[in-house]
Protein backbone atom coordinates (compact mmCIF):
# COMPACT_ATOMS: atom_id res chain seq x y z
CA UNK A 1 0.00 0.00 0.00
CA UNK A 2 1.19 3.45 -0.94
CA UNK A 3 1.96 5.65 1.71
CA UNK A 4 0.68 9.72 1.94
CA UNK A 5 1.70 12.04 4.06
CA UNK A 6 -1.12 14.59 4.58
CA UNK A 7 -0.31 18.39 6.80
CA UNK A 8 -2.68 19.90 8.51
CA UNK A 9 -4.32 16.59 9.10
CA UNK A 10 -6.26 17.60 12.20
CA UNK A 11 -7.75 20.59 10.97
CA UNK A 12 -11.11 20.84 9.86
CA UNK A 13 -11.18 20.08 6.18
CA UNK A 14 -7.84 18.11 6.62
CA UNK A 15 -9.23 15.55 8.36
CA UNK A 16 -11.96 14.72 5.57
CA UNK A 17 -8.96 14.75 3.37
CA UNK A 18 -7.44 12.09 5.34
CA UNK A 19 -10.61 10.27 6.05
CA UNK A 20 -11.26 9.74 2.53
CA UNK A 21 -7.50 9.11 1.60
CA UNK A 22 -7.11 6.24 4.29
CA UNK A 23 -9.52 3.72 2.14
CA UNK A 24 -6.80 3.34 -0.57
CA UNK A 25 -3.92 4.65 0.90
CA UNK A 26 -1.68 4.37 4.08
CA UNK A 27 -1.70 7.92 5.76
CA UNK A 28 0.26 9.65 8.28
CA UNK A 29 -1.28 12.49 9.58
CA UNK A 30 0.61 15.51 10.70
CA UNK A 31 -0.28 17.87 12.55
CA UNK A 32 0.92 20.20 15.20
CA UNK A 33 -0.46 18.20 17.93
CA UNK A 34 -0.86 14.42 18.51
CA UNK A 35 -4.21 13.16 19.44
CA UNK A 36 -2.12 11.24 22.21
CA UNK A 37 -0.73 8.35 22.61
CA UNK A 38 -3.53 6.13 24.28
CA UNK A 39 -5.85 6.65 21.21
CA UNK A 40 -6.59 4.15 18.60
CA UNK A 41 -6.05 5.45 14.93
CA UNK A 42 -8.75 4.37 12.44
CA UNK A 43 -7.22 1.65 9.96
CA UNK A 44 -4.34 2.94 7.63
CA UNK A 45 -4.05 5.93 9.70
CA UNK A 46 -0.97 7.04 12.03
CA UNK A 47 0.03 10.50 12.95
CA UNK A 48 3.19 12.73 13.69
CA UNK A 49 3.21 16.03 15.67
CA UNK A 50 5.55 18.67 13.74
CA UNK A 51 6.38 22.03 13.58
CA UNK A 52 6.50 22.51 9.76
CA UNK A 53 8.05 25.92 10.08
CA UNK A 54 11.38 23.99 11.82
CA UNK A 55 13.24 22.71 8.16
CA UNK A 56 14.59 20.24 10.56
CA UNK A 57 12.40 18.69 11.85
CA UNK A 58 9.60 18.75 8.63
CA UNK A 59 12.97 17.04 6.50
CA UNK A 60 13.44 14.30 9.08
CA UNK A 61 9.82 13.22 9.22
CA UNK A 62 9.36 13.18 5.68
CA UNK A 63 12.34 11.84 4.79
CA UNK A 64 11.91 8.93 7.59
CA UNK A 65 8.51 8.05 6.44
CA UNK A 66 9.59 8.64 2.56
CA UNK A 67 5.98 8.57 1.28
CA UNK A 68 5.13 8.38 -2.72
CA UNK A 69 2.91 11.79 -1.88
CA UNK A 70 2.70 14.28 0.04
CA UNK A 71 -0.69 16.59 0.29
CA UNK A 72 0.33 19.69 1.95
CA UNK A 73 -2.71 21.66 3.51
CA UNK A 74 -1.39 23.22 6.74
CA UNK A 75 -1.93 26.76 6.75
CA UNK A 76 -2.91 29.87 8.54
CA UNK A 77 -6.49 30.28 6.68
CA UNK A 78 -6.92 33.52 6.62
CA UNK A 79 -5.18 36.93 7.16
CA UNK A 80 -7.75 38.13 9.69
CA UNK A 81 -7.28 35.79 12.58
CA UNK A 82 -3.30 36.59 13.04
CA UNK A 83 -0.78 39.38 12.26
CA UNK A 84 0.03 39.38 8.48
CA UNK A 85 3.52 38.63 9.16
CA UNK A 86 2.34 35.89 10.87
CA UNK A 87 0.70 34.74 8.14
CA UNK A 88 2.73 34.63 5.52
CA UNK A 89 5.80 33.57 7.30
CA UNK A 90 4.43 30.86 8.61
CA UNK A 91 2.90 29.61 5.28
CA UNK A 92 5.53 30.15 3.04
CA UNK A 93 8.27 28.46 5.50
CA UNK A 94 5.91 25.67 6.42
CA UNK A 95 5.60 25.63 2.43
CA UNK A 96 8.98 25.85 1.75
CA UNK A 97 9.79 22.96 4.20
CA UNK A 98 7.28 20.64 3.16
CA UNK A 99 7.45 20.93 -0.36
CA UNK A 100 11.59 21.10 -0.72
CA UNK A 101 11.42 18.02 1.65
CA UNK A 102 9.01 16.11 -0.90
CA UNK A 103 11.25 16.79 -3.71
CA UNK A 104 13.74 15.55 -1.64
CA UNK A 105 12.19 11.65 -1.62
CA UNK A 106 10.84 12.30 -5.15
CA UNK A 107 7.38 12.61 -3.67
CA UNK A 108 4.63 13.80 -6.18
CA UNK A 109 2.77 16.91 -4.36
CA UNK A 110 -1.13 18.31 -3.64
CA UNK A 111 -0.66 21.71 -2.77
CA UNK A 112 -3.45 23.73 -0.84
CA UNK A 113 -3.88 26.66 -3.14
CA UNK A 114 -6.95 28.76 -2.91
CA UNK A 115 -8.89 31.47 -5.21
CA UNK A 116 -6.78 34.25 -2.75
CA UNK A 117 -4.35 34.06 -5.40
CA UNK A 118 -6.10 36.59 -7.58
CA UNK A 119 -6.41 39.54 -5.18
CA UNK A 120 -10.31 39.91 -4.46
CA UNK A 121 -10.95 37.73 -1.89
CA UNK A 122 -9.38 40.22 0.77
CA UNK A 123 -8.53 42.90 -1.84
CA UNK A 124 -9.31 46.54 -1.83
CA UNK A 125 -13.31 46.80 -1.90
CA UNK A 126 -15.20 47.66 -5.49
CA UNK A 127 -12.59 45.08 -7.23
CA UNK A 128 -14.27 42.56 -9.83
CA UNK A 129 -12.85 40.99 -13.27
CA UNK A 130 -13.58 42.20 -16.66
CA UNK A 131 -13.63 38.71 -18.26
CA UNK A 132 -15.53 35.56 -16.59
CA UNK A 133 -16.05 32.82 -15.71
CA UNK A 134 -12.30 33.85 -14.59
CA UNK A 135 -9.50 30.79 -15.65
CA UNK A 136 -6.33 29.44 -14.18
CA UNK A 137 -4.30 31.87 -16.52
CA UNK A 138 -6.22 35.08 -14.96
CA UNK A 139 -3.41 37.10 -13.69
CA UNK A 140 -2.75 36.69 -9.96
CA UNK A 141 -2.65 40.05 -8.27
CA UNK A 142 -2.90 39.39 -4.71
CA UNK A 143 -3.32 42.46 -2.19
CA UNK A 144 -2.71 40.44 1.39
CA UNK A 145 -0.38 38.20 3.03
CA UNK A 146 -2.58 35.39 2.87
CA UNK A 147 -3.27 35.26 -0.82
CA UNK A 148 0.26 36.59 -1.70
CA UNK A 149 1.57 33.29 0.40
CA UNK A 150 -0.24 30.88 -1.43
CA UNK A 151 1.18 32.74 -4.88
CA UNK A 152 4.68 32.17 -3.27
CA UNK A 153 3.52 28.38 -2.30
CA UNK A 154 2.16 27.78 -6.03
CA UNK A 155 6.08 29.05 -7.07
CA UNK A 156 7.96 26.79 -4.75
CA UNK A 157 6.12 23.92 -5.95
CA UNK A 158 7.35 25.01 -9.54
CA UNK A 159 10.30 25.26 -8.41
CA UNK A 160 10.13 21.87 -6.11
CA UNK A 161 9.13 20.68 -10.07
CA UNK A 162 11.92 22.03 -12.01
CA UNK A 163 14.83 20.78 -9.20
CA UNK A 164 13.09 17.70 -8.51
CA UNK A 165 11.44 16.14 -11.56
CA UNK A 166 8.28 15.47 -9.25
CA UNK A 167 5.09 16.61 -10.41
CA UNK A 168 2.60 18.84 -8.68
CA UNK A 169 -0.99 19.94 -8.59
CA UNK A 170 -2.16 23.17 -6.77
CA UNK A 171 -5.59 23.45 -5.82
CA UNK A 172 -7.67 26.33 -5.71
CA UNK A 173 -10.59 26.00 -3.72
CA UNK A 174 -12.72 28.70 -2.44
CA UNK A 175 -14.89 29.34 0.68
CA UNK A 176 -15.28 25.72 2.11
CA UNK A 177 -18.83 24.73 3.27
CA UNK A 178 -19.30 21.56 5.70
CA UNK A 179 -22.91 19.69 5.37
CA UNK A 180 -25.17 20.56 7.34
CA UNK A 181 -23.24 23.99 7.97
CA UNK A 182 -23.16 26.29 5.53
CA UNK A 183 -22.47 29.54 6.59
CA UNK A 184 -22.31 30.73 3.48
CA UNK A 185 -26.19 29.98 3.76
CA UNK A 186 -26.81 32.03 6.90
CA UNK A 187 -27.87 35.45 8.10
CA UNK A 188 -26.14 38.23 6.42
CA UNK A 189 -23.96 36.41 3.60
CA UNK A 190 -28.01 36.05 2.14
CA UNK A 191 -29.25 39.73 2.62
CA UNK A 192 -26.14 41.29 1.66
CA UNK A 193 -24.52 40.49 -1.69
CA UNK A 194 -21.51 42.81 -0.91
CA UNK A 195 -20.22 40.26 2.25
CA UNK A 196 -19.70 38.38 -1.31
CA UNK A 197 -18.12 40.25 -3.10
CA UNK A 198 -14.46 38.55 -2.76
CA UNK A 199 -15.38 35.25 -3.65
CA UNK A 200 -18.08 36.34 -5.91
CA UNK A 201 -20.83 33.93 -3.99
CA UNK A 202 -18.48 30.62 -4.92
CA UNK A 203 -18.22 27.86 -2.75
CA UNK A 204 -17.20 24.17 -2.33
CA UNK A 205 -18.35 21.35 0.11
CA UNK A 206 -15.65 19.68 1.83
CA UNK A 207 -16.57 16.11 0.08
CA UNK A 208 -15.93 17.28 -3.05
CA UNK A 209 -12.43 18.95 -1.74
CA UNK A 210 -11.29 15.60 -0.43
CA UNK A 211 -12.22 13.99 -3.75
CA UNK A 212 -10.41 16.50 -5.50
CA UNK A 213 -7.03 15.65 -3.59
CA UNK A 214 -7.70 12.06 -4.19
CA UNK A 215 -8.39 12.06 -7.62
CA UNK A 216 -5.27 14.41 -7.71
CA UNK A 217 -3.23 11.93 -6.64
CA UNK A 218 -4.56 9.21 -9.11
CA UNK A 219 -3.60 11.84 -12.13
CA UNK A 220 -0.65 12.57 -10.59
CA UNK A 221 0.93 9.24 -10.45
CA UNK A 222 0.48 9.14 -14.20
CA UNK A 223 2.04 11.72 -15.31
CA UNK A 224 5.20 10.76 -17.60
CA UNK A 225 6.72 14.28 -17.62
CA UNK A 226 7.34 16.32 -14.47
CA UNK A 227 4.33 19.04 -14.40
CA UNK A 228 2.36 21.56 -12.17
CA UNK A 229 -0.66 22.59 -12.56
CA UNK A 230 -2.69 24.95 -10.51
CA UNK A 231 -6.81 23.86 -10.94
CA UNK A 232 -9.81 25.52 -9.59
CA UNK A 233 -12.01 23.28 -7.63
CA UNK A 234 -15.54 24.87 -6.51
CA UNK A 235 -19.35 23.84 -6.78
CA UNK A 236 -20.87 25.10 -10.05
CA UNK A 237 -23.12 27.66 -8.96
CA UNK A 238 -23.15 30.42 -6.37
CA UNK A 239 -24.94 30.19 -3.10
CA UNK A 240 -26.86 33.14 -3.41
CA UNK A 241 -29.24 31.15 -6.23
CA UNK A 242 -29.65 34.39 -8.28
CA UNK A 243 -28.41 34.42 -11.54
CA UNK A 244 -24.44 35.36 -11.54
CA UNK A 245 -24.69 38.86 -13.36
CA UNK A 246 -27.45 40.26 -11.55
CA UNK A 247 -25.52 39.96 -8.41
CA UNK A 248 -22.88 41.63 -9.83
CA UNK A 249 -25.35 44.34 -10.55
CA UNK A 250 -26.38 44.69 -7.47
CA UNK A 251 -23.02 44.69 -5.63
CA UNK A 252 -20.95 46.37 -8.01
CA UNK A 253 -23.39 48.16 -9.88
CA UNK A 254 -21.66 46.97 -13.04
CA UNK A 255 -20.68 43.47 -15.29
CA UNK A 256 -17.64 42.24 -16.52
CA UNK A 257 -17.26 43.39 -19.87
CA UNK A 258 -16.89 39.58 -21.11
CA UNK A 259 -19.52 37.35 -19.56
CA UNK A 260 -20.48 33.60 -20.80
CA UNK A 261 -21.77 32.83 -17.65
CA UNK A 262 -25.63 31.83 -17.35
CA UNK A 263 -28.00 31.98 -14.28
CA UNK A 264 -26.34 30.52 -11.39
CA UNK A 265 -23.31 29.27 -12.57
CA UNK A 266 -19.88 29.82 -10.82
CA UNK A 267 -17.81 33.00 -11.42
CA UNK A 268 -14.40 31.00 -11.74
CA UNK A 269 -14.03 27.77 -14.37
CA UNK A 270 -14.58 24.34 -14.16
CA UNK A 271 -13.53 23.50 -17.29
CA UNK A 272 -9.66 22.39 -16.18
CA UNK A 273 -10.48 20.18 -13.51
CA UNK A 274 -12.80 18.17 -15.67
CA UNK A 275 -10.66 17.87 -18.26
CA UNK A 276 -7.10 17.51 -16.22
CA UNK A 277 -9.00 15.24 -13.56
CA UNK A 278 -12.05 14.62 -14.72
CA UNK A 279 -13.36 15.60 -11.10
CA UNK A 280 -17.09 17.16 -11.28
CA UNK A 281 -18.39 18.44 -7.55
CA UNK A 282 -21.19 16.70 -6.51
CA UNK A 283 -22.66 18.37 -3.82
CA UNK A 284 -25.29 21.68 -4.07
CA UNK A 285 -25.98 24.16 -0.80
CA UNK A 286 -29.58 22.94 -2.22
CA UNK A 287 -29.00 19.18 -0.37
CA UNK A 288 -25.73 19.62 1.86
CA UNK A 289 -26.82 22.93 3.99
CA UNK A 290 -29.41 20.97 6.01
CA UNK A 291 -27.58 17.25 5.17
CA UNK A 292 -26.84 15.47 8.39
CA UNK A 293 -23.48 13.71 8.19
CA UNK A 294 -21.55 11.86 10.57
CA UNK A 295 -17.97 13.38 10.69
CA UNK A 296 -14.56 12.14 10.16
CA UNK A 297 -13.36 9.51 12.56
CA UNK A 298 -9.81 9.22 12.46
CA UNK A 299 -9.45 7.74 16.05
CA UNK A 300 -11.23 6.07 18.96
CA UNK A 301 -10.14 7.06 22.12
Amino acid sequence: METVVVTGGLGRSGAWIVDRLASTYQVVCVDRTHPGFEVSPAPNVDFRAVDLTDRGQTYDLIGEIAPEYVVHWAAHPSPTRHSGGEVYETNTIAAYNVLTAAGRIGADIINASSESVYGYAFGRDGQYPQSVPITEGAQCLPEDPYGTGKVVAEEIAQMVVRQAEVSAISLRPSWIQYPGEYHCRTGEQLTDVQTGDGNFWSYIDVRDVAAAVAVSIECIAEYEQPVHEPVHVMALENYFDRPTIELFTECFDAVPDESTLENDACVFSMEKADRLLDWQPHHSWREAADEVVDPPQLYIT
